[in-house]
């Protein structure tokens, strides 16, 4: 185990001692993400009060010296890269270090010292060079985390696996109140400043087990509604609960973005300004897969008709918008490049049709913007796309869809798979339900868990194995894990095989 007290400063190769002198600054641990083949990002933030209610953490308004290390073992024996970053006080404390000069393919160690005291070590690696020649990719993905609803055990579970690559896909944080009667509560009311946002990052944050999922590998991530406000788009709300003027929705979506990035780490490029923050990327993994992230939420026309369930004439408009047009593009533009054997397009919402025994679709997934998931769909059959994967959350189940050309007509084209992780704790313990529901009018959905959990994928350039992780029950702490359904999708073979 590494004494955190013992820090090896890397230029002088000085071994310093420090001493137990005040409170510690890294009650909400340490994060890595974004590996790119030479760099990583490296995250902390300082806050010796976490939940501290006027969002800076008990810390004092100052500057304060961070000092970062990489080393290539947990001993720290070598130091690979070293620095000193600045955690600024209108920032939190938070700290980003895009920590370069790094090998490709490679796992490292990382830890952070200020004020005399040493944070925990976290573990990375880098991408692998970008024509690599990848044997495989473990990536772990999840989504919705609602810290009343349960303990977050499937976090632990992710960090017992050791992956390669974690993919957070929205909901990192819920910005409700309290709710009497479930499992934890949160502090507060509804958030809707800066501070307000800041002290609930705090709350979630200072969990040993989320803390345990982001020191064990990088995360890529991409927001969603929650870590908002509940269903809005753009700058669009679906209602007006609570009650905001148009200054203080401004006041509460710059919050929202600012605190985000404070607590997660992103590069440079998506530091917001305003109400704008830049979240769709790419990263690639070798030759073996390269991801797209889209942002679902910021470019988006409003819900058609204006609500969720619903048969609507105007969810197939043309004109209609998931991604807005500049993104679209963006992303069309990356899918013709064939860079690897594996296209992954990580977002947030229900991809692929599903229509109730009523006939309605989900007006805020893909259902609400039929002619923009046309629109993606063909572009990729267009452009000879060879393995299209989509990798989904929000609905706080898991699913396995096959993509169709055309969702009305059962006989037509398998031109991709879905993979859908269910939420880490939102909507409770669940049952042990896997019958897939309306499997009569949707027969391209071929699995479903109402479990709690996340999805893990190995990927190589034959299959994706895809396995459905859940825990028993969220309402008690450490509770086992179980594989529910596993699936491979083959190279040059759209659509999915049951396992």
């Amino acid at each position: 185990m590494v004494n955190r007290r013992t820090f090896v400063l890397g230029g002088l190769g000085a071994v310093i001692t420090t001493p137990r002198r005040d409170a510690d600054p890294f009650t909400l641990g340490v994060a890595s993400g974004e590996p790119a083949p030479d760099s990583v990002v490296l995250w902390t933030r300082l806050a010796t009060d976490p939940i501290a209610a006027d969002g800076h953490g008990g810390m004092a308004r100052a500057d304060v010296p961070v000092e970062w290390q990489v080393s290539a073992t947990a001993s720290f024996a070598r130091v690979t890269a070293s620095g000193t970053a600045v955690a600024r006080y209108d920032e939190a404390h938070s700290v980003h270090v895009v920590a370069g000069g790094l090998a490709p393919g490679r796992e490292y160690y990382y830890r952070f010292r200020s004020r005399g005291r040493l944070s925990p070590v976290g573990r990375t690696r880098t991408a692998p060079a970008t024509d690599a020649a990848v044997r495989d990719l473990v990536l772990l993905f999840a989504t919705c985390a609602n810290f009343e609803a349960g303990y977050f055990t499937a976090y632990r579970r992710m960090a017992d696996e050791r992956p390669d690559l974690i993919l957070h896909l929205g909901d990192y944080i819920y910005e409700g109140g309290p709710k009497p009667g479930h499992v934890r509560l949160h502090l507060g009311p509804e958030i809707l400043t800066l501070a307000d946002y800041r002290r609930r990052y705090g709350q979630y944050k200072v969990d040993p087990d989320l803390q345990a999922a982001h020191a064990a590998a990088p995360w890529v991530v991409v927001s969603d509604d929650h870590d908002v406000e509940d269903d809005y788009a753009g700058g669009h709300r679906l209602d007006d609960i609570p009650p905001l003027t148009a200054a203080q929705w401004t006041t509460r979506r710059t919050a929202a973005y600012q605190a985000y990035y404070e607590h997660l780490p992103l590069r440079p490029m998506s530091k917001p300004a305003g109400t704008s923050m830049q979240l769709y990327r790419r990263f690639g993994w070798g030759r073996l897969a390269t991801f797209h992230m889209l942002d679902t939420r910021q470019y988006r026309d409003p819900q058609a008709c204006g609500g969720h369930w619903k048969v609507c004439a105007d969810a197939a408009l043309p004109g209609r918008t998931m991604t807005g047009s500049a993104q679209e593009k963006w992303l069309f533009d990356g899918l013709a490049q064939h860079r690897a054997t594996w296209d992954v397009i990580g977002q947030q919402v229900f991809f692929a049709g599903q229509l109730d025994s009523h006939g309605r679709g989900n007006m805020d997934a893909w259902d609400g913007y039929r002619a923009a998931r046309d629109r993606l769909q063909r572009g990729w059959v267009e452009r000879g796309v060879r393995n299209p994967v989509v990798l989904s959350g929000d609905i706080h189940t898991a699913w396995a869809n096959n993509l169709k050309l055309d969702y009305a007509d059962p006989g037509s084209a398998t031109i991709g798979a879905e993979l859908i992780c269910t939420s880490i704790t939102s909507r409770g313990n669940g049952t042990a339900a896997t019958a897939v529901p309306t499997a009569d009018v949707n027969p391209h959905l071929k699995f479903y868990s109402d479990r709690r959990g996340y999805t893990r994928a190995h990927v190589t350039p034959g299959r994706i194995t895809a396995d459905f992780r859940g825990v028993d029950a969220v309402s008690v702490r450490n509770s086992p894990i179980r594989t529910l359904g596993s699936f491979a999708i083959l190279d040059g073979r759209p659509g999915l095989q049951r396992l």
